[in-house]
């Protein structure tokens, strides 16, 4: 049985974004990219809302570039080749078509349906973004929590975790980094 994991990076506050949807704040480093790329090794398939598909799907032609970008690092061509190797499900009303190999393109949120496939996939599967993870945090889906909070408070914004939702959970291992950033990764209890 696959486990369901919800992975971001957040500000100190609880904010993936600011309230004018910036997020270059969360940039990780190359050490945080590391332990990134450790961690989505196992995952088998991403569940994505829009917005968030939106900005990982550049990561499906970042390594056919004649010139790479200035940010490229040996762990940024590491991740591009991990999220490539992935299968992608799209939750979108409103997006005509998706971009990427290995993506389909589903019009609603079914929690049975993601019940099932966590029954039957042999691998990991990853919830992206806040708005798709709070749906499946609120259907009691979401197995493990990754946070990597970054020194930083925003004020304000786009939520990591739903108001409303109360969430018991078992610290299962944190890590600190030289940058500030600590890794915090959980476990649902209930």
């Amino acid at each position: 049985m696959a486990k369901l994991i919800y992975s971001g990076i957040t500000s100190l506050d609880g904010y993936t974004a600011d309230e004018n949807g910036d997020f270059d704040w969360s940039a990780p480093d190359e050490e945080v990219l590391g332990l990134v790329n450790e961690l989505e090794r196992p995952i088998g398939t991403y569940l994505y809302g829009r917005r968030i598909y939106e900005v990982m799907v550049g990561w499906e032609t970042v390594t056919t570039l004649a010139e790479p970008p200035a940010w490229w690092t040996p762990n940024s061509r590491d991740f591009a080749e991990i999220w490539q190797a992935a299968d992608k499900i799209v939750y979108s009303t409103t997006l005509e078509e998706v971009s990427s190999v290995r993506t389909r393109l589903e019009r609603g949120f079914d929690a049975e349906a993601i019940r099932r496939l966590k029954a039957t996939e042999k691998r990991d599967i990853s919830v992206g973004g806040p708005h798709l993870a709070a749906q499946a945090i609120e259907a009691g889906l979401v197995d493990e929590y990754h946070l990597f909070l970054t020194p930083i408070a925003v004020g304000g914004g786009t939520r990591f975790l739903p108001a409303g939702v109360r969430l018991d959970l078992e610290l299962l291992d944190e890590r600190h980094f030289d940058n500030g950033v600590v890794h915090l990764h959980y476990r649902a209890t209930a």
